[in-house]
């Protein structure tokens, strides 16, 4: 009884609930790629690599949640790949953007706490990357 209670649950929520497994793994695969790229290839108490080491991680974490978020969480049938990809990579540059304006805002403007910052910027990301994807992306699933 209990089995078909949660199996219901997730049929009703499987976009949603695919959606934050596929950024928990996204976020996931940022940390490794970081963690690999600074023991072993950067220096990451040089501002100019640390740069490149976060470029790194944002080019290969954006193409995974495409590829994942295309197949397991909005299903996409669109044979125009290319739009979507391009679409896709122009909502994920906004709320980097959005990102890097809170922080910032919250932190060097508003002088606020750097920690609590980024949680509210990473949940506005959060939700924006959704409603992007959503709206504007894979608006024809």
């Amino acid at each position: 009884m209990m089995l078909s209670k949660i199996i219901n649950l997730y049929k009703k929520n499987k976009e949603v609930i695919n959606y934050l497994i596929f950024g928990v793994l996204t976020t996931i695969l940022n940390f490794v790629i970081y963690f690999i790229l600074t023991f072993k290839l950067f220096d990451p108490n040089d501002a100019f690599q640390l740069q490149i080491v976060n470029v790194i991680c944002w080019v290969i974490c954006v193409c995974f949640a495409y590829l994942t978020n295309r197949k397991y969480v909005f299903d996409s049938k669109s044979d125009n790949i290319k739009k979507e990809l391009l679409s896709f990579v122009g909502a994920r540059l906004i709320t980097l953007i959005m990102d890097m304006s809170i922080m910032g805002i919250g932190v060097t403007i508003l002088l606020l706490n750097d920690k609590i910052v980024k949680i509210i910027s990473q949940i506005v990301v959060i939700v924006s990357n959704y409603l992007f994807s959503k709206i504007f992306v894979f608006r024809n699933n």
